[in-house]
């Protein structure tokens, strides 16, 4: 292993002992994770290359599974352990969310799609069924696109709606550049969503676009 010859000011796993997790930089953290590097090249230098070849620390965690595993000094099994670790992140943000439980927040609401549709580099449209109380029925993942756009049937979502016996529902879809920002196409297809589902009587409450570390809420922005 190559720990002992860093430099005192590049061992992360001291200084994350020492700080906390928070304190370290992109580099750091990808260091602790790879824990070696490969001839010729230490951890550190490692992962600031991978860092600056895929764009930044999302772009190395939501490479293909080609990308990643042709990459130097990766390969499958650190592939199945970002896919672990990633999913184990889901899954601890997904715990406000269970299903049978109430809709606690907005902010409950946000970080759930975040984990969720996040790191997507395709649009997915999304939608968190509810019941009268607004217990969490189903989450599901309606319709894939590509990275600008995805086809959304309201004939297809009133028939899910259904099947899960919902009484509200709150949609999401991610925006795989990054901006959250509605577009004048995702304010139409809401309202468009919200008047087919009125006449089953079921609510739409929101609809959530995900960005990169941002949530926009058209409920919020009176665009309903």
């Amino acid at each position: 292993m190559d720990t002992p010859s860093w430099r005192p000011d590049e061992r992360p796993r001291e200084r994350l002992l020492a700080h906390g997790a928070d304190s370290l930089s992109d580099a750091e953290l990808l260091a602790i994770f790879l824990r070696t590097g490969t001839t010729g090249m230490p951890v550190m230098t490692m992962a600031r290359t991978l860092i600056n070849r895929f764009g930044s620390l999302r772009g190395l965690m939501t490479a293909s599974r080609s990308q990643f595993c042709d990459t130097k000094g990766l390969g499958t099994a650190k592939y199945a352990q970002v896919q672990a670790a990633m999913e184990m992140a889901r899954r601890v943000m997904d715990e406000p969310l269970r299903q049978g439980d109430p809709l606690r927040s907005p902010d409950d609401t946000r970080r759930f799609l975040t984990s969720r549709l996040g790191t997507y580099p395709h649009e997915v449209f999304a939608g968190l069924f509810l019941d009268n109380r607004h217990r969490v029925i189903q989450y599901r993942e309606l319709f894939r696109g590509t990275i600008d756009g995805a086809a959304v049937y309201p004939r297809e979502v009133v028939r899910q709606a259904l099947e899960d016996n919902a009484a509200a529902v709150i949609f999401a879809h991610n925006h795989p550049s990054g901006v959250a920002e509605p577009s004048e196409a995702d304010v139409a297809l809401t309202r468009r969503l919200k008047e087919a589902l009125t006449l089953v009587d079921i609510r739409v409450l929101d609809h959530m676009v995900v960005g990169h570390g941002e949530v926009v809420s058209l409920a919020e922005r009176g665009l309903m």
